[in-house]
């Protein structure tokens, strides 16, 4: 019974050690971009859009399909680095052990 009682008590502090990480995600900020830095769209580690930031020579109306195709690619790139950092936190978390398929935060 003592190796259950260090289990569920190692489970806890994952358990903790988790809701922690959950809480550094929503302070971490990442920056996508696309069209040579043009776009710039700030997430959270959680992928939650922050900010999108155009730069004023794509303010054309001519040019409004590329902004929406920049805009895009700037939130995919974002969207990378979020899950990139989450990860890299998941690693530190759980000591390079692989987690199980569909597990996510």
């Amino acid at each position: 019974m003592k190796n259950l009682a260090d289990m569920m008590k190692k489970a806890q502090e994952l358990q903790s050690k988790m809701e922690t990480m959950q809480t550094e995600l929503e302070s971490v900020e990442v920056e996508g971009t696309s069209g040579g830095g043009m776009v710039r769209v700030t997430m959270s580690g959680k992928g939650i859009v922050k900010r999108v930031s155009i730069a004023p020579d794509l303010m054309k109306a001519d040019e409004r399909e590329i902004l929406e195709d920049l805009i895009v690619a700037a939130s995919a790139d974002a969207k990378s680095k979020s899950e990139r950092v989450a990860t890299e936190k998941m690693k530190s978390l759980t000591g390079g052990l692989p987690m199980p398929p569909g597990f996510s935060l």
